[in-house]
Protein backbone atom coordinates (compact mmCIF):
# COMPACT_ATOMS: atom_id res chain seq x y z
CA UNK A 1 0.00 0.00 0.00
CA UNK A 2 1.47 3.51 -0.69
CA UNK A 3 0.67 5.04 2.57
CA UNK A 4 2.53 2.17 4.23
CA UNK A 5 5.35 3.17 1.75
CA UNK A 6 5.61 6.89 2.52
CA UNK A 7 5.63 6.33 6.00
CA UNK A 8 8.55 3.69 6.28
CA UNK A 9 9.99 6.18 3.62
CA UNK A 10 9.68 9.18 6.37
CA UNK A 11 10.85 6.82 9.27
CA UNK A 12 13.82 6.12 7.51
CA UNK A 13 14.63 9.68 6.39
CA UNK A 14 13.85 11.01 10.33
CA UNK A 15 17.50 11.53 10.89
CA UNK A 16 17.21 14.05 8.19
CA UNK A 17 13.82 15.62 8.72
CA UNK A 18 14.88 16.07 12.63
CA UNK A 19 18.34 17.88 12.08
CA UNK A 20 16.30 20.45 9.02
CA UNK A 21 13.25 20.91 11.44
CA UNK A 22 15.50 21.47 14.44
CA UNK A 23 17.47 23.62 12.69
CA UNK A 24 14.01 25.49 11.81
CA UNK A 25 12.80 25.86 15.34
CA UNK A 26 15.70 26.90 16.57
CA UNK A 27 16.36 30.19 14.08
CA UNK A 28 12.81 30.81 13.01
CA UNK A 29 11.61 34.19 14.33
CA UNK A 30 8.30 32.65 15.37
CA UNK A 31 9.79 30.08 17.64
CA UNK A 32 12.07 32.04 19.52
CA UNK A 33 11.63 29.87 22.39
CA UNK A 34 13.36 26.59 21.34
CA UNK A 35 16.30 28.40 21.78
CA UNK A 36 16.50 27.94 25.13
CA UNK A 37 15.82 23.99 24.71
CA UNK A 38 18.71 21.75 25.52
CA UNK A 39 19.91 20.70 21.52
CA UNK A 40 19.76 17.15 22.15
CA UNK A 41 16.18 17.33 24.41
CA UNK A 42 14.50 18.92 21.04
CA UNK A 43 15.92 16.14 18.48
CA UNK A 44 15.38 13.69 20.80
CA UNK A 45 11.71 14.50 20.60
CA UNK A 46 11.42 15.45 17.38
CA UNK A 47 13.49 12.20 16.45
CA UNK A 48 10.75 9.99 17.82
CA UNK A 49 7.94 11.47 16.48
CA UNK A 50 8.85 11.51 12.96
CA UNK A 51 10.86 7.61 13.94
CA UNK A 52 7.35 6.17 14.99
CA UNK A 53 5.04 7.93 12.50
CA UNK A 54 3.05 4.68 11.73
CA UNK A 55 2.41 4.34 15.23
CA UNK A 56 1.43 7.17 16.05
CA UNK A 57 -1.04 7.58 12.68
CA UNK A 58 -2.22 4.22 13.24
CA UNK A 59 -3.71 5.19 16.96
CA UNK A 60 -3.71 8.70 16.83
CA UNK A 61 -6.35 8.56 19.88
CA UNK A 62 -4.46 6.27 21.61
CA UNK A 63 -3.10 6.66 25.56
CA UNK A 64 -0.05 6.80 24.67
CA UNK A 65 0.11 9.66 21.76
CA UNK A 66 -1.92 11.53 24.68
CA UNK A 67 0.31 10.56 27.38
CA UNK A 68 3.49 11.46 25.18
CA UNK A 69 2.04 14.29 23.82
CA UNK A 70 0.85 16.15 26.92
CA UNK A 71 4.03 15.24 28.49
CA UNK A 72 5.69 17.08 25.75
CA UNK A 73 3.67 20.25 26.24
CA UNK A 74 3.97 20.07 30.01
CA UNK A 75 8.01 19.80 29.35
CA UNK A 76 7.65 22.94 27.10
CA UNK A 77 5.60 24.66 29.75
CA UNK A 78 8.62 24.08 32.35
CA UNK A 79 11.04 25.30 29.94
CA UNK A 80 8.98 28.57 29.33
CA UNK A 81 8.23 28.69 26.00
CA UNK A 82 4.95 29.51 24.91
CA UNK A 83 2.00 27.93 23.77
CA UNK A 84 1.89 30.02 20.51
CA UNK A 85 5.10 29.04 19.68
CA UNK A 86 4.12 24.99 20.43
CA UNK A 87 1.65 25.25 18.16
CA UNK A 88 3.45 26.74 15.50
CA UNK A 89 6.36 24.11 15.96
CA UNK A 90 3.83 21.56 15.19
CA UNK A 91 2.60 23.01 12.31
CA UNK A 92 6.30 23.74 10.82
CA UNK A 93 6.45 19.57 11.67
CA UNK A 94 3.96 19.06 9.37
CA UNK A 95 4.76 21.31 6.86
CA UNK A 96 8.27 20.06 6.84
CA UNK A 97 6.83 16.42 5.95
CA UNK A 98 5.12 17.53 3.17
CA UNK A 99 7.91 19.59 2.10
CA UNK A 100 10.10 16.81 2.13
CA UNK A 101 7.96 14.33 0.11
CA UNK A 102 7.85 16.72 -2.46
CA UNK A 103 11.36 17.93 -2.57
CA UNK A 104 12.50 14.85 -2.19
CA UNK A 105 10.38 12.82 -4.74
CA UNK A 106 8.85 10.11 -2.20
CA UNK A 107 5.63 10.36 -3.39
CA UNK A 108 6.70 9.11 -7.03
CA UNK A 109 9.36 6.81 -5.87
CA UNK A 110 6.34 5.20 -4.18
CA UNK A 111 4.23 5.04 -7.15
CA UNK A 112 4.51 1.89 -9.31
CA UNK A 113 5.81 3.08 -13.32
CA UNK A 114 2.31 2.80 -15.14
CA UNK A 115 1.31 4.28 -18.43
CA UNK A 116 1.85 7.79 -19.12
CA UNK A 117 0.94 9.94 -16.00
CA UNK A 118 -1.76 8.14 -15.29
CA UNK A 119 -2.60 6.78 -11.54
CA UNK A 120 -4.69 4.39 -10.32
CA UNK A 121 -7.74 5.35 -8.57
CA UNK A 122 -6.36 3.17 -5.28
CA UNK A 123 -3.39 5.17 -5.51
CA UNK A 124 -5.10 8.40 -5.03
CA UNK A 125 -7.53 6.87 -2.64
CA UNK A 126 -4.42 5.65 -0.74
CA UNK A 127 -2.98 8.99 -0.50
CA UNK A 128 -6.46 10.72 0.71
CA UNK A 129 -6.40 8.03 3.48
CA UNK A 130 -2.57 8.76 4.14
CA UNK A 131 -3.80 12.52 4.64
CA UNK A 132 -6.42 11.98 6.62
CA UNK A 133 -4.34 9.67 9.20
CA UNK A 134 -1.81 12.32 9.36
CA UNK A 135 -4.35 15.20 9.92
CA UNK A 136 -5.85 13.29 12.70
CA UNK A 137 -2.86 12.26 14.45
CA UNK A 138 -1.13 16.11 14.17
CA UNK A 139 -5.28 17.49 15.58
CA UNK A 140 -4.96 14.99 18.33
CA UNK A 141 -1.18 15.34 19.22
CA UNK A 142 -2.04 19.32 18.98
CA UNK A 143 -4.77 18.50 21.11
CA UNK A 144 -2.98 16.77 23.89
CA UNK A 145 0.01 19.36 23.69
CA UNK A 146 -2.33 21.88 24.91
CA UNK A 147 -3.70 20.02 27.41
CA UNK A 148 0.10 18.91 28.83
CA UNK A 149 1.08 22.38 28.49
CA UNK A 150 -2.45 24.23 30.17
CA UNK A 151 -2.12 21.33 33.09
CA UNK A 152 1.37 22.31 34.13
CA UNK A 153 0.44 26.40 33.86
CA UNK A 154 -2.30 25.41 36.21
CA UNK A 155 0.03 23.24 38.86
CA UNK A 156 2.46 26.61 38.37
CA UNK A 157 -0.41 29.12 39.71
CA UNK A 158 -1.06 26.75 42.63
CA UNK A 159 2.04 26.30 43.46
CA UNK A 160 1.80 22.45 43.17
CA UNK A 161 4.92 20.35 42.15
CA UNK A 162 4.53 18.65 38.47
CA UNK A 163 4.18 15.27 38.18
Amino acid sequence: MISAKLIELIEIHATGLTRVLTAELTTNELTKGFRSVPPLDLEQRIFEILHHLGDWIGAPKSQKVDAEFSDWGGRRFGQGIPLSELVYAMILLKRQLHRYIQDNGLVDAAFPRVEADYILPMHLHSLQELNQQVTAFFDEALYALTKGYEKRAVQAASGATPR
